[in-house]
């Protein structure tokens, strides 16, 4: 398994309840976190498959900013 790391402006539960779906789709459900106490919003995806560029278009598509931590 390896963790991948993005700063995202995915901020509060309104937030994160909208790319819910999409992160438990892509990385699976219980594989991903974010820290909405930290000031980058960090979105920490753990998975042996997901590259950070599918990462990167599955939040982006779910609406929000993305980029590498």
């Amino acid at each position: 398994m390896k963790t991948l790391q993005f700063k995202t402006n995915i901020n509060c539960g309104g937030c994160i309840k909208s790319v819910t779906p999409t992160l438990n789709q892509e990385a699976g459900a219980g594989n991903w976190q974010i820290d909405t106490t930290n000031p980058d919003k960090i979105l920490t995806v753990t998975s042996d498959k997901l590259t950070a560029e599918q990462v990167v278009q599955a939040v982006e598509k779910a609406g929000f900013r993305i980029q590498a931590a």
